[in-house]
């Protein structure tokens, strides 16, 4: 449990320091080197899970609030890698915007205390065991992001927060509302009460859980936990967080916040299921299942479409990002072996391809001076690096072979023609309608005529070498530690219950 207190208290005593003294020309170094240090306890988190199996989950009150097995370590590892290179954008990012004066001292402390208790909630949310704490962590997240939206305080970015805040509390409402009558279930089974949210005891209990009373809780649930992930039709306020906050957090936002609401999901879904198959005569085992297919291959479609009518950069790949967050919660839904692992490998490649466009995006408005994608043109001449960056990161995420998006999306087509084969014409039509949506925006935007007086900036595109590097290697050949845990965390969401 070592390893899983330093991932935690890092960020936790990061976000406390930071706030007493983030205006510091040191705390952007600081930002980093404390994300860097949360990032190695991680690393030391996943290599004891390795060896020595799940950890937490135990008797004793403190070991059962935290559960860390083959599903949520990856994850934990994954957010605070891109928790880390984010940090290091952030840096030079930061310091010119404070320069320019779109941020103070004052706001730069409020930026880096957020990001650390941004990192903190989500980190929190992957290893806890206990249901309710995952809610207060995931309500955690919302808070320290808006802030984060909020912080340029212009009329948009203020009008940003709210709706963010509004539409995520409405859905948090609602999620609790979920959690309570999981609850309600769990007391019927569960003798301590202490126990009845804990994953470990319900996963072990699904089969006597009511299963009138988990469809409708998972109901619930999806659509409160599914806002947080982005789902059409609750999708909308996702755009405009990504387009009027500071652009390192729209990096962590789209890349590890969406992830994290959807591994809620699957959690929950792994319990629905196991109450519906031991009572395949009160409700469809495949409730959970057809629910979130149906939400995500809508998410998939509509987002798609509207990628074709954005004129904001930044909102363009956000809306990518309502995509691929669909796609992947109608693999997760589709269920089977097969779609399991491609949903696991494209919330991976996803989270890292993402993340390095959304700082490429960042150097792109900076060298253009506007987020509008009519007045950001040539930057393949002005600075090769960020134009180079912007075009490798969108033949990535757009499923090019040989990179890994290529590769989970051919798993899950392949997934689909073998067990809903009326639904890969969808899949493909989509793919094909954001390939186009993406592209074409993307020519003038990197080969356009560079304007007149156009010239380049401080940029560190490290991280976006880093992030599309092991994004094209996921794409020839998957590690095999990475591919253990991915085929371990099948078996969990396949409903083999608690490795």
């Amino acid at each position: 449990m070592t390893a899983l207190w330093f991932t935690l208290l890092i960020p936790f005593s990061s976000s406390v320091l930071l706030g007493l003294f983030g205006q510091h020309p040191a705390a952007r170094r600081f930002n980093f080197q404390a994300a860097a240090a949360a990032f190695a306890a991680s690393v030391w988190l996943a290599w004891t899970v390795l060896q020595n199996g799940p950890i937490g989950g135990s008797s004793d009150s403190a070991g059962s609030q935290f559960y860390i097995d083959s599903f949520n370590v990856y994850l934990i590892v994954l957010t605070a890698f891109v928790g880390a290179s984010t940090a290091l954008f952030s840096q030079p990012y930061m310091a010119r915007e404070l320069a320019a004066g779109h941020v103070t001292e004052k706001r730069l402390r409020l930026y880096h205390a957020s990001y650390q208790g941004f990192l903190f909630t989500m980190q929190l949310a992957l290893s806890t065991n206990n249901l309710g704490v995952l809610w207060v962590a995931m309500e955690g997240a919302t808070l320290a992001t808006v802030l984060l939206v909020s912080l340029y305080r212009t009329p948009q970015a203020i009008e940003a927060a709210w709706k963010y805040f509004i539409i995520c509390g409405v859905g948090i409402a609602l999620a609790l509302f979920g959690t309570v009558l999981l609850y309600f279930a769990a007391a019927q089974v569960i003798p301590d009460p202490e126990q009845a949210l804990l994953w470990s005891e319900l996963a072990r209990h699904s089969a006597e859980l009511k299963p009138v009373v988990l469809a409708i809780a998972f109901v619930f649930l999806l659509v409160g936990y599914g806002t947080k992930v982005g789902l059409v039709p609750m999708h909308s306020w996702l755009p405009d967080a990504h387009s009027e906050g500071p652009t390192p957090m729209s990096a962590v936002l789209s890349g590890l916040l969406l992830n994290v609401a959807l591994y809620a999901l699957v959690r929950l879904k792994i319990l629905t299921d196991g109450s519906l198959a031991a009572h395949p005569d009160a409700h469809d085992p495949h409730l959970a299942g057809y629910l979130m297919m149906g939400f995500g291959l809508l998410s998939f479609i509509v987002a798609g479409l509207f990628l074709h009518r954005q004129r904001d950069i930044k909102r363009l790949y956000s809306y990518s990002s309502i995509e691929h967050m669909g796609l992947m919660t109608f693999a997760f839904g589709l269920g089977g072996p097969l779609a399991t692992f491609a949903a696991l490998l494209h919330m991976t490649v996803h989270s890292l391809t993402k993340s390095a466009i959304f700082i490429t995006v960042g150097h792109a408005a900076h060298i253009a001076g506007t987020q509008a994608m009519s007045n950001i043109r040539g930057l393949i001449r002005t600075q090769p690096a960020v134009g180079w960056g912007l075009l490798i990161g969108t033949v990535a995420i757009s499923g090019f072979p040989p990179f890994g998006v290529f590769v989970s999306e051919f798993l899950l087509l392949t997934a689909t023609i073998h067990s809903q084969p009326w639904f890969a014409l969808p899949l493909l039509l989509g793919l094909g309608i954001a390939f186009a949506g993406l592209f074409r925006h993307l020519h003038p935007i990197v080969y356009g005529e560079q304007p007149e007086g156009q010239e380049g900036v401080a940029v560190n595109m490290w991280p976006v070498a880093v992030h599309l590097v092991l994004v094209l290697w996921l794409g020839l050949a998957i590690p095999g530690f990475l591919a253990h845990w991915f085929d371990q965390a099948t078996i969990l969401i396949s409903g083999q219950g608690v490795l």
